[in-house]
């Protein structure tokens, strides 16, 4: 912790006047200070006093003979308890603003005298005080009342509480420590002795820990149990004093002790207490009170004398971004300050936990950690939230676009917390973290209950709807299209949602339904605080203000795009964007505050918003929504006035009597009257019923359905309660149904009575024979009965009921009778069935007449099996194609024998074909119907214009084909068809009918297309001809398109200003032709309307000046000075100046001198006057308006007159300016020195010598830039003559090649100088000829230069010179002279040499050097014949070199060739070469290289003599082997009679694999063998080949099986190529090698022989037997045995 000074609040006073108690307010916002004076005064917090007061004594007849003795103020900072010496603890009322008046309103009186206080955080109505009689009190502000905590026998002298406001600490004279718990309903009221400590503890707090001090000096900090955790023992320290006072941080983790000069800090980290450096303050004396502010940033410090400092505190300050300020007042405190407002905030961890890092996002939210937890905040409500958290690692994601809530995205998990809650709100999985994709509701209309829900993407098809305070999901919705923006309601009731079809979604959460408001919105919103909502669906504003009713929608016609909702000032409106202009469309108030009057259940205000509407389709939903909330909520006379707004007369009498009831009424009972009558107006019956029985009303329960009728359910209420005149009613509701008419109710009385014939009867008087069969059916006893059952029969006939009838015919076994019937009552299903049982022939009829009687009712589906089973065909065919069965129709229609007879019906078949778009089958019967013309067309309209065109050209000619798709696409033309007749069109080639079409029909885009695809050199011409015709027409903005695509915007521009259509006009100069275009038009826009306008439209676009600038440049000056007059002073002055400019341009320069001085411009006047020499106007002009430019005009006037060679005119008009030195300067530019000379006497004297030394320098001047090298000579020549020897020389020294460019002249100037220092000037001698040499060479005279050194014995400069001119021999008769330079002149003439590629000349002089010149050079061929004459080592060197050089471009056979070409030399040095050389062709050379190779490695091996020579590696031999067998096989493959030998010859190879490639060595044996037949070896090698393949491809040879080479000479450990052998059909060989394995005839191994030695079986090609190891020598032929 740092401290640092900050102010003083109190000075020091001259006398003594101890502060005797400080205290801050827990808001930060007032600090109390009392000193000896027992006067209080009060402070903010930068420490400006804003208050004072006097406190008053205890008892007032004692007078003021007392002392404060602690001050403390309450949690709510709105009291200020005052301790006092005289027995007594008052609490003022200050209240929470400054100036409010002040009051006593707690006086705790008491018999002794107080010693200390103190009000713990937590404890609001309780002080806590200390007596010097022991007791430790408590006062009570709500009683008023003290009573004893407990009680001591030692002197209180000391109070601290906890930091979390909960307990006390006490420190007692004797050295005791008590606390005290209050009762936080978790450790219960408890009390007790503490600790003891060493002294009285007078310096006592409570932080992390208790600290305890006193005049010991020592500090001493004990842990909970009372046990001392840490002790610091200043006692051996003889600066320091005893401890006076001490004070914990808020936070716990500092404490401060106060002590004589001195303030000692104590800070807790890493649950240790280290000291801080102690702050010692000079002169201070005692200190007697500390106060720590309670955000911990300030601390104060008292003393004796009434001096009170502020001092700021911290562990460190940063600011962040340059808008925040972080203070750290300790690990678990940051205070962050706004440094445009000031206002601060206190970010603190609860748990203590130390804050790592802060910061803050979108200048609001706080997001801090700690190693535990992580901090949230808002700065604009000042709420802070700490929950746990670990695991971060630094990744998590911060939304903050919920005002209540932020979200925290971290691996998958979304996490919401919200601000002020110190807990997580709840946590969903999503990976779906934008803004519009998550909806967070919590609390934001008012509500009965809590709102905390949350609407989240699964995926991007399913929504969840989750229940943050239970944790459950409410809702999920699935939908089949993407979900792009979802919201819920302020009360989280309802959710909108959008799909990536642009359709608008409502879900009812309570429901869970949903319905589509919108097929297509760009725009949805709910309006703030609101459930109404706002979408835009292209052109239309579409409003809901009820929701509840989603088909009750206003909608608004605007242009352009919704931007936002803005909600103020009891206003709402809708902002749009139309382009240029942003417009506001305001929503209907009183139907956005009728939404939330209901939510707030203010009838009456929801009544008084709605009687001021209109009855509209909206109003209308909203009282029927207030109404049915009115009926939940019991206001009938609010649902009344509800049902009279909407004409429901009946229900508003029915609501009337009832309230006059509830009024009039004084029953007990007469609420659940009202409940009854209230759910029999909403139609529940059975509620009512309840209500009634419940309280005993079973005659109101009876009424409810006797006033609608319903006597059967009043009569089940008696039976259910036995109502004494059950019987009664029941004779009376017979009676009644039987005088009414109702004998087929009464008949169903009888039947539940069980009186069947009563029953039966009555139901054929009320003409219900079918209900009197019905019981009959039940009752099987009647059954034998025949007059009834007769009777019954007779009334079914009569009634027309034949089947029913039928079947009771056919009960009695009347079959007859019953088959007629069924078919008088067209009952043929069971007609069919009882004539199949008893009249079979007559099925035939009846299933034809049932299919007859299926048409005549429309059944035409249904009617044709029965046509079927009767064997009608036709019929059946007509009622298919009737009942668009077309399936069985056609499969009737191609059984038809004759086929003729299906003819009538083709037609239909292929019109029907047609519409479901099988064109195949309606073009067969199209065919068969012989209407191809049909087919043609059916095929036209579906576009199919290729089948089309195929069947027209089989029966038409090409000419009538054209004809006809005309002669169709004019047709279509006509009946507005264009696309159809386009295709028509090309189909036939006529694409020039197809443009002209459409140009016809001004359907241009089609037309352009065309052109586009047909006549694309056309294009730009037809653009620029429809953009004339749509000009001409007045359709300016499809021409404008035109104009544009066909390259001609400026035609566009030009069309608009010509139809006074500036701004588009604009648009267009601006996006095509740039600013300067767009500038051009506005001024000409600007031009048109001219005036304020002008000005206006020109500031508008920013081009007010530029505009100005534009008329001036054109000559427009009357319109600049007209827009001149809306701009400032010194523009208007602009444009007089370029008004006289052009004047001036155009020689109207009186004009323009008034102009040039209306600007503001005389100078420029004069510059005009002076470039026309009217020297008398600039001269008038000058002396008017701009004295200080008359020497400007006399002076041009005087160089005039000087370029006219008026000298003495000039002269005067210079001294008349006061500028002779002008004078001077002319002379000297016109090389006049003379008159230079005689002016400068004349005139300036003073400045002669600084002119002779300028005439010296022209002098030199002039010598040097060659013009005067004639006076340099007469000069050296005058001087030689006089014999000045030195200035002679140096004055022809002087003449130089920088300016004399003809050599004669200088080499006559330097001889002569040379010369003169020979002859005259020895001194000089050397150095005169140095510099003459160095000229020469200058000028390339190098021999010249080469002699004159030679003449002074300077031979190394001489022979550079001779070597520099490349005179060799020259500098060789010098080395004659001086025989130590001649190596030097040798090494210089190869170098020489060498530089200039004269290798001949190289060569004589240096061979080595010459050989190596002609390889660099690579001229091998030179340079191997060169070096073949200067013997074999040398050779050898050079073709080592020329192989390397071939090597590197892969030309190996090259060097093969050049190396058998010279011999092939035999050297150690060579055989690395040899080897390379070998392998690389082995591995990728063409088979043509192997002979080559072969050739070279016989020489090397057996060299000239044909013998093996001893000194060669054995490799070499193997190679000789391998290129031999190689060259043998392929000289083999080339002839079929000699594949066996290739085969032998491939196989015999496979010994060599470590030095060929083994993927192609077996490749090439296994098609070896295979050619030649050998299937058991050609098997075996492939199966090797791919086993090899797949091991490059892995790249591990390890998976390589060796078996079928076991015990062979063919190697194992072999070297993997880096890739397989391109151009191979691996999965051919795999296949071959496949159908092998099947092939019993094989056999899968190599092929095997006897050993001669041993008689072991081995391979066939094995030159060592593995038995006896004995070694075969190979054919040199096959390379086998």
């Amino acid at each position: 912790m740092q401290i640092r000074h900050l102010k003083t609040i109190i000075a020091p006073s001259d006398t003594l006047n101890r502060i005797n108690a400080i205290s801050w307010s827990v808001n930060n916002q007032k600090l109390a200070i009392a000193s000896a004076d027992r006067v209080i005064q009060l402070f903010d917090e930068t420490g400006e006093r804003k208050d004072r007061f006097a406190t008053k004594p205890a008892d007032p007849k004692t007078g003021t003979n007392y002392n404060i003795v602690a001050l403390s103020f309450s949690p709510d900072c709105t009291k200020l308890a005052v301790a006092q010496s005289d027995c007594v603890v008052f609490v003022y009322k200050l209240g929470a603003e400054w100036g409010e008046k002040k009051s006593i309103c707690n006086k705790f009186l008491q018999n002794c005298e107080i010693t200390c206080m103190t009000w713990p955080l937590e404890q609001h109505n309780t002080i806590v005080f200390g007596m010097f009689d022991g007791k430790v009190r408590v006062g009570h502000l709500k009683t008023n009342k003290a009573a004893t905590l407990f009680q001591t026998e030692s002197c209180v002298i000391s109070c601290a509480s906890s930091p979390d406001g909960n307990a006390v600490i006490t420190g007692h004279l004797d050295g005791s420590i008590n606390r005290f718990f209050f009762d936080d309903g978790v450790s219960g009221a408890s009390q007790g002795k503490f600790t003891v400590h060493s002294c009285p503890p007078y310096a006592l707090a409570w932080g992390e820990n208790v600290v305890a001090a006193g005049n010991d000096r020592i500090v001493r900090f004990y842990d909970s149990q009372g046990q001392t955790n840490q002790e610091f023992d200043y006692s051996k320290d003889n600066e320091e004093q005893e401890f006076t006072c001490a004070e914990a941080s808020p936070s716990g983790q500092s404490v401060v002790l106060g002590s004589f000069n001195r303030l000692r800090i104590f800070n807790f980290l890493n649950k240790m207490w280290e000291e801080a450096p102690v702050k010692i303050v000079e002169n201070f004396y005692t200190v007697v009170a500390v106060g720590w502010k309670p955000d911990g940033s300030r601390l104060i410090a008292a003393n004796m004398c009434g001096t009170v400092e502020l001092w700021d505190c911290c562990l460190r300050r940063t600011r962040y971004k340059g808008k925040f300020e972080f203070t750290y007042v300790s690990p678990s405190q940051v205070i962050v300050k706004r440094l445009s407002t000031g206002s601060r905030i206190i970010l603190k961890s609860h748990y203590n936990y130390e804050i790592l890092k802060v910061n803050i996002f979108q200048d609001q939210f706080l997001v801090a950690n700690t190693p535990m937890t992580l901090l949230l905040g808002d700065l604009a409500s000042c709420k802070l939230s700490e929950i746990p958290w670990t695991g971060g690692g630094g990744m998590e994601k911060f939304y903050f676009e919920n005002m209540h809530v932020c979200m925290v995205f971290n691996a998958g998990e979304m996490t919401l917390v919200e601000y002020g809650v110190n807990e997580v709100l709840g946590s969903v999985r999503t990976e779906h973290t934008n803004p519009h994709l998550i909806s967070v509701r919590i609390n934001e209309r008012k509500s009965e209950e809590d709102v905390k829900k949350i609407a989240y993407l699964i995926d991007l098809q399913t929504i969840y709807i989750m229940d943050l305070i239970s944790g459950l999901n409410v809702a999920s919705i699935n939908h089949d299209v993407r979900i792009d923006w979802l919201e819920l309601s302020g009360k989280a009731n309802k959710l909108l949602f959008r799909d990536k079809k642009h359709q608008l979604h409502l879900y009812d959460v309570a429901s869970q339904t949903r319905k589509t408001l919108l097929n297509y919105c760009s725009y949805v919103q709910w309006v703030p605080h609101s459930d109404v909502v706002v979408a835009q669906s292209r052109g239309n504003l579409c409003i809901w203000y009820a929701i509840e009713s989603p088909e009750r929608v206003t909608m608004l016609a605007i242009k352009g795009d919704v931007e936002n909702i803005e909600r103020a000032n009891r206003k709402t409106e809708v902002i749009v964007d139309e382009g240029v202009n942003t417009v506001s469309y305001t929503l209907d108030e009183g139907l956005i505050e009728f939404g939330t009057a209901l939510d707030d259940k203010d009838f009456d205000r929801a009544i008084d918003l709605l009687e001021t509407l209109e009855l509209t389709l909206e109003t209308e939903a909203m009282w029927k929504t207030l109404s049915q909330i009115a009926l939940d909520n019991r206001k009938l006379a609010i649902a009344e006035r509800c049902y009279a707004a909407l004409g429901d007369v009946a229900r508003a009498k029915y609501l009337n009597n009832l309230n006059s009831l509830l009024e009039n009424s004084a029953d007990p009972g007469i609420d659940s009257v009202v409940r009854a009558k209230i759910a029999v107006l909403d139609k529940q019956f059975k509620l009512a019923e309840s209500i009634y029985l419940e309280q005993g009303k079973i005659e109101e329960a009876m009424s409810i359905y006797q006033e609608i009728h319903k006597w059967d359910l009043s009569i089940k209420v008696a039976e259910s309660r036995n109502h004494p005149e059950l019987a009664n009613l029941k004779h009376n509701y017979m009676q009644w149904l039987m005088e009414s008419g109702q004998e087929d109710k009464a008949g169903e009385v009888k039947e539940e009575e069980g009186d069947y014939m009563s029953a039966i009867n009555l139901y054929l008087r009320g003409g219900m024979p079918s209900r009197a069969v019905t019981v009959l059916q039940k009752q099987p006893s009647l059954n034998s009965n025949m007059e009834i059952i007769e009777r019954v029969a007779a009334a079914l006939f009569k009634s027309g009921l034949f089947e029913k009838a039928g079947e009771l015919f056919e009960k009695m076994g009347s079959n007859e009778r019953a088959l007629d019937a069924y078919r008088r009552g067209k009952a043929f299903r069971a007609a069919v069935e009882l004539a199949r049982i008893v009249f079979p022939q007559e099925v035939v009829d009846l299933e034809e007449q049932w299919g007859d009687q299926l048409v005549s009712q429309k059944q035409m589906d249904a009617a044709i099996n029965h046509y079927i089973e009767a064997g009608k065909s036709i019929k059946a065919v007509e009622s298919a194609i009737a009942a668009k069965q077309w399936k069985k129709a056609v499969g009737i229609v191609d059984a038809l024998q004759p086929p003729e007879l299906g003819k009538p019906y083709f037609l239909k078949l292929a019109k029907h074909f047609e519409e479901v778009n099988e064109f195949a089958a309606a073009e067969k019967y199209f065919v068969a119907a012989g209407t191809p013309q049909e087919a043609v067309n059916m095929y036209t309209k579906a576009n199919k214009w290729e089948k089309a065109h195929s069947l027209a050209s089989s029966f038409m000619t090409q000419e009538q084909v054209a004809f006809l798709y005309v002669s169709q696409a004019r047709e279509m033309e006509i009946a507005g068809k264009l696309k159809e007749a386009e295709r028509l069109y090309l189909t036939v080639g006529e694409p020039d009918l197809a443009i002209n079409m459409y140009r016809n029909h001004k359907h241009y885009d089609h037309m352009i297309r065309l052109v586009t695809s047909y006549h694309k050199d056309l294009l730009g011409e037809t653009h620029l001809y429809l953009a004339k015709s749509l000009e001409t027409e007045g359709n300016l903005k499809l021409a404008e398109h035109h104009y544009i695509e066909g390259k001609d915007w400026k035609s566009a521009v030009n069309m608009y200003c010509a139809n006074n259509n500036f701004e588009e006009g604009y648009r267009v100069a601006k996006s095509f032709g740039g600013p300067n275009s767009a500038k051009q038009v506005a001024y000409l826009w600007a031009r048109s309307l001219g005036g304020e306008s002008a000005a206006k439209l020109l500031t508008k676009f920013g081009l007010l000046d530029s505009a100005i600038d534009f008329a001036c440049e054109n000559g427009a000056f009357e319109f600049a000075f007209e827009l001149g007059r809306f701009t400032d002073k010194s523009k208007l002055l602009d444009i007089h100046s370029k008004h006289a400019m052009h004047l001036e341009d155009e020689g109207n320069f009186k004009e323009a001198e008034n102009a040039f001085i209306l600007g503001g411009k005389p100078k420029e006047a004069i510059l005009m006057y002076i470039h026309n020499e009217d020297w008398e106007a600039a001269l008038k002009v000058a002396e008017t308006y701009d004295p200080t430019s008359v020497p400007d005009v006399l002076i041009s006037e005087a160089k005039s007159a000087f370029n006219k060679k008026d000298f003495s005119k000039a002269e005067a008009l210079l001294l008349r300016a006061q500028r002779p030195e002008i004078a001077i300067r002319f002379y000297k530019e016109a090389g006049m020195w003379k008159d230079v000379l005689r002016f400068t006497k004349e005139y300036l004297p003073s400045k002669m010598s600084e002119v002779h030394e300028e005439y010296e320098h022209f002098l030199a001047g002039r010598a040097s830039g060659g013009s005067g090298k004639d006076e340099l000579l007469a000069t050296a020549k005058m001087l030689e003559q006089q014999k000045e020897y030195a200035k002679a020389v140096d004055m022809y020294l002087k003449i130089s090649s920088d300016s004399v460019s003809d050599s004669k002249i200088l080499e006559e100037a330097w001889e002569h100088a040379v010369e003169l220092a020979i002859k005259f000037l020895p001194d000089r001698t050397q150095d005169v000829v140095i510099q003459v040499c160095s000229r020469y060479q200058k000028i390339g005279k190098l021999a010249e230069a080469a002699e004159l050194y030679t003449e002074i014995e300077m031979y190394k400069e001489a022979i550079d010179a001779f070597i520099q001119a490349n005179l060799w021999e020259k500098a060789k008769e010098i080395v004659a002279l001086v025989p130590k330079y001649a190596e030097y002149v040798e090494n210089a003439h190869i170098k020489h040499l060498k530089n200039t590629g004269m290798v001949e000349d190289l060569i004589t002089v240096d061979v080595a050097a010459g050989l190596d010149l002609l390889a660099q050079r690579g001229e091998w061929e030179k340079c191997l014949q060169t070096a073949s004459q200067q013997g074999g080592e040398v050779l050898n060197k050079y073709l080592l070199g020329f192989c390397a050089s071939l090597m590197k471009e892969n030309k190996y056979e090259q060097a093969v060739k050049e190396i058998i070409r010279y011999g092939v030399p035999s050297g150690t040095s060579n055989f690395d070469l040899y080897t390379r050389l070998s392998r690389e062709l082995f591995y990728s050379g063409p088979p043509e290289s192997i002979k080559s190779l072969r050739e070279m490695l016989f020489k090397l091996v057996h060299g000239a003599t044909f013998v093996p020579q001893s000194n060669i590696p054995p490799q070499f031999l193997r190679y000789l082997t391998i290129s031999h067998l190689l060259n043998f096989k392929n000289h083999c493959l080339k002839k079929k009679d000699l594949h066996y030998f290739a085969a032998k010859q491939a196989i015999s190879l496979l010994r060599y694999t470590q030095d060929i490639p083994a993927d192609k060595t077996f490749y090439d044996a296994g098609q070896a063998a295979k050619m030649a037949g050998f299937n058991n070896m050609a098997f075996v090698c492939f199966n090797r080949f791919l086993d090899i393949s797949e091991a490059i491809e892995e790249g591990d040879a390890s998976i390589l099986e060796n078996s079928d080479f076991v015990n062979t000479d063919v190697p194992y450990d072999i070297q993997l190529p880096s890739e397989n052998i391109p151009n191979i059909n691996r999965e051919e060989i795999r296949d071959w090698v496949l159908q092998v394995s099947l092939d019993r005839k094989v056999n899968q191994e190599v092929d095997k022989r006897n050993c001669e030695e041993c008689n072991t079986s081995i391979y066939d090609a094995s030159l060592n037997c593995y038995n006896c190891k004995s070694v075969s020598e190979a054919c040199i032929v096959s390379g086998m045995l």
